[in-house]
């Protein structure tokens, strides 16, 4: 059977138990579901808010090719990616990924490569606001990030 990923971006919040509830409904060859919530930190109370902008479009496109190889790589039986945009608070949802497969392993290799390759390929740009008030400023890429991602190359491509 084919699988298609759900791949959605959204400024609303999602539900991750009923994304994943989702994932089950009326499925008997589901062993294992795998999923990841980023949330938005306040950095120690100094962040107001994350703003994230996006390339509409663009971040779909790349979301779903980053998730359909994901499913190339590993037997899964059903994948869902949602990411936030906008001005999120800390404690609020960021980013869900889930991934559903007849066994563990595939499911969580799928969610930790997709983590690493939506961290490193999404198009999001991230603004931080500090409760001071001083000037917001846009986060800078981690180098700990790419080095994460470059792990999953030695097994196959993403380009």
């Amino acid at each position: 059977m084919s699988v298609t990923p759900l791949v959605r971006v959204q400024s609303e919040d999602f539900d991750a138990q009923a994304e994943a509830a989702r994932l089950t409904e009326g499925r008997k060859d589901v062993g294992a579901i795998v999923s990841f919530t980023g949330l938005c930190r306040d950095e120690s109370g100094t962040l107001s808010a994350l703003e994230l902008e996006h390339y509409p479009g663009m971040a779909e496109a790349e979301l779903t090719r980053i998730a359909s190889e994901a499913i190339d790589r590993w037997p899964l039986t059903g994948l869902t990616v949602v990411h936030r945009f906008g001005k999120i608070p800390p404690g609020e949802n960021i980013v869900l990924v889930i991934a559903a497969s007849s066994h563990r392993r595939a499911a969580f290799e799928a969610a930790d490569f997709l983590m690493d390759f939506l961290k490193t390929r999404a198009p999001f740009w991230k603004k931080e606001h500090l409760v001071s008030g001083d000037s917001s400023s846009w986060v800078e890429a981690k180098s700990v990030d790419d080095k994460d991602a470059e792990r999953w190359l030695k097994s196959g491509s993403t380009d």
